[in-house]
């Protein structure tokens, strides 16, 4: 059955400075956010999406995540993130009966990096972050690039990215170690670094002066290292979030 977590989708945006684009200010707001994840006979995951975001010249914060600027003007914006991963692996919310003999692998906090370069033509945004809390001493890469079309109170920016992971973030979320293998049947499985190619796309609806209506999704193709993983039984993961804020 599928089930409901409260957790913030935001944060798998907010690693790019989500920010990049606010006008300003405080924005409040609620919705729901669909997670599909790639891990054999696991069901998707609906959350309830609390929409808390705030951009000032020194700071930004949107979902789990955060930034201070180091260099902020029109054109480069330069930031040292901080965000809540919502990754992780229940054995328990597996309906496969060898994944459930597996360990429990943890959500983490992230450090790093993101950059943000604004052009007429669109804009490039990237940043890399590490595991801090020791769970899979894994990095991230993440780089993108998107264009923002304006049209009265609709706003749709689409975007194409890849997202680089470690050996070690590979190897926590997605490998098999010996004992685990014999423990639950599964052939064991240590994988490499991988790239993983995604689609993007989100937009807003202004309304009522400061109400908006947003929706963004995001569709990725898992690298062979993920893939190829005993524990996965899909080539893509995605996610849709929905939802009304409104601007302070």
């Amino acid at each position: 059955m599928t089930k409901l977590k409260l957790l913030t989708l935001g944060v798998l945006l907010a690693t790019a400075a989500g920010a990049a684009h606010a006008d300003g200010g405080l924005t409040l707001g609620a919705g729901v956010g669909v997670v599909e994840r790639p891990y054999k006979d696991y069901d998707a995951d609906v959350y309830p999406v609390p929409v808390i975001g705030y951009e000032g010249d020194n700071f930004w914060f949107r979902g789990l995540g955060g930034g201070y600027y180091l260099w902020n003007d029109t054109a480069d914006k330069l930031s040292v993130t901080a965000y809540w991963s919502p990754m992780y692996f229940k054995p328990g919310d597996s309906d496969d009966r060898q994944l459930r003999r597996l360990d429990k692998r943890k959500s983490t906090m992230m450090v790093g990096l993101s950059y943000v370069h604004n052009t007429q033509y669109g804009f490039l945004r990237t940043a890399i972050s590490g595991d801090t809390l020791d769970n899979s001493n894994g990095i991230v890469w993440d780089l993108a690039w998107l264009y923002r079309y304006t049209h009265g109170g609709l706003t749709v920016t689409p975007g194409i990215g890849v997202e680089w992971n470690s050996e070690n973030q590979n190897e926590y979320y997605y490998g098999v170690s010996r004992k685990e293998a014999a423990r639950s049947g599964l052939r064991g499985y240590s994988p490499d670094d991988g790239w993983n190619p995604y689609l993007e796309l989100s937009a807003s609806y202004n309304f009522l002066g400061d109400w908006s209506l947003y929706g963004t999704a995001r569709y990725t193709r898992l690298s062979d290292e993920i893939t190829d993983s005993p524990m996965v039984d899909k080539s893509w993961s995605g996610l849709i979030s929905t939802g009304i804020t409104y601007k302070f």
